[in-house]
């Protein structure tokens, strides 16, 4: 009988379980959505307790397409959408509030009042991050300061912290733990020590114990508990989403790197055994630590909304029917029409780091259409790319030479070439576009010795299609300086 690797994949907008061979071939799926919640705006949660049970319907429908059962099942790994928060009943297993999103914004004025003393860099030398609303640890400060009854049951050990990762491990396993590409989301680890800093935690009012313990991203964490499916197999590898991307991508040599777009696009660049601090708005964060071996840093460049805007398109204005649908609508026009959509719906990431900037549509005329708008919002994600790229180029002094890519935009054709000519380099899409949930699956089957090594890996890595660049440089100027005024009207809105 075959044996598998197992990856629950729990994303922003829906958790997956695949099941992958030893060629890192995909042999079953299943996927379920949940909900999102905007209780205000710029507030954005999910209901943990709808996660946790999509879980176990997905693993269970997974096993059920590959007629598999839990003896054919060698380990699981997990990856997850990072810095969404949750803080919940360590005894009871009840939240005491719904899990707070990464793309949540409600933690601005947290976040304004600890610029006061040290600016927005106050805690980079530490944890590689900037203070803003994406990370976990003013999202926790946020909960125990405005929850009734939080802070004093924290403070007595009743409550426990942990991304979706640690809420998953938890449900399935009893243990509460995360690894470091996890804790490096939170604005609460040392990058250099891999533990929680207790003086960032002090400034934040965090009680320490409610925070899981840090392990590597690959070793046995501990056994499936009796009554769930999968009991009895072990969960051996954890991973946040990107960083698991990038091991999928199997972007081990410093100087690799790769784009997932999904609901926001994050582009990561190994930078080896050494944190490359940024000067030019990029994160310096935890790319993987496999079992015993160093730690592997990465520079990144975090954009918060790209498939988000599609899915925005679709279900706020009814644009279009299905996501897929987009690139349909968008080829009915030859450009853009003049106009530019900046997505700042959560403030801008990278590479600038504004809280008060809000999402707008610029250079409207009666000459635009449906179509122009379409093309913009597909548009919007390869510029926000681009301007990451070229912070990620200063910094590192590695001029890309290709850009691996993955994730469930990759097969819009009018993207990938509009990106690949705004680049001026090849964009390649592997056969396997599920890279988020394979990189979890190679952590969990390395430590538990399904693959042996990077070279296995390596080859497993096959390439579905490459798009080539076909622009003139005067356009491509054009375009980019058109884009960087939009961007700069969308400053100080709020």
């Amino acid at each position: 009988m075959s044996k598998y690797i197992a990856s629950i994949d729990q994303g922003t907008t829906s958790t997956r379980c695949i099941l992958f061979d030893h060629a890192g071939s995909i042999i079953s799926v299943d996927q379920k959505e949940h909900e999102q919640i905007f209780p205000k705006p710029g507030w954005v949660e999910h209901n943990a307790l709808e996660i946790w049970g999509n879980t176990k319907t997905v693993i269970y429908g997974a096993l059920k397409k590959a007629q598999a059962n839990s003896a054919d099942i060698i380990a699981i790994g997990v990856t997850n959408q990072r810095e969404t928060t949750l803080v919940w009943d360590k005894t009871s297993g009840e939240p005491v509030y719904n899990a707070i999103v990464w793309q949540d914004t409600r933690t601005d004025g947290i976040c304004n009042e600890l610029e006061k003393e040290g600016g927005q860099d106050r805690f980079k030398r530490t944890t590689g991050l900037p203070l803003a609303t994406y990370f976990s640890g003013p999202k926790i400060k946020w909960i125990l300061d405005n929850i009734p009854e939080t802070r004093e049951r924290a403070e007595k050990g009743e409550l426990i912290f942990g991304n979706m990762d640690t809420w998953l491990i938890w449900n399935l396993t009893g243990l509460h733990i995360t690894d470091g590409t996890n804790a490096s989301r939170t604005l609460l680890m040392d990058l250099i020590t891999l533990e929680w800093d207790e003086e960032i935690l002090g400034i934040l009012t965090i009680p320490h114990a409610m925070l899981p313990e840090i392990r590597s991203s690959s070793e046995i964490y501990g056994s499936v508990v009796d009554g769930l499916p999968l009991q009895g197999v072990p969960v051996a590898g954890d991973l946040g989403d990107q960083q698991a991307a990038l091991f999928g991508q199997t972007c081990y040599n410093v100087g690799e790197a790769k784009n997932t777009y999904g609901t926001g696009c994050f582009l990561l660049l190994n930078t080896g055994e050494n944190p490359i601090p940024s000067k030019s708005g990029l994160l310096t964060t935890l790319g993987y630590k496999i079992g015993d071996q160093a730690p592997i840093y990465a520079l990144e460049g975090s954009i918060a909304i790209t498939g988000a805007l599609v899915q925005w398109l679709r279900d706020n204005l009814g644009l279009i029917d299905k996501a897929s649908d987009v690139e349909e609508l968008a080829n009915t026009v030859e450009d853009n029409g003049g106009i530019y959509f900046v997505p700042a719906f959560s403030g801008l990431f990278a590479p600038y780091w504004r809280n008060d900037a809000r999402g707008a549509i610029l250079g409207m005329t009666h000459y635009v259409n449906k179509g122009h708008i379409a093309r913009a919002v597909l548009e919007a994600t390869a510029f926000q790319t681009r301007e990451v790229l070229d912070a990620m180029e200063a910094d590192s002094g590695v001029s890309l030479s290709a850009l691996k890519v993955d994730g469930g935009m990759v097969f819009n054709n009018l993207l990938m070439q509009f990106q690949s000519d705004l680049l001026n380099v090849p964009v390649v899409r592997p056969n396997v576009a599920e890279t988020t949930a394979l990189g979890a699956a190679y952590a969990a089957g390395l430590a538990v010795g399904f693959w042996k090594n990077f070279d296995e890996l390596r080859a497993n890595w096959t390439i579905d299609k490459v798009w080539e660049p076909d622009m003139d440089i005067e356009t491509r100027q054009r375009l980019m300086t058109s884009w960087k005024k939009a961007v700069t009207r969308t400053f100080d809105w709020v």
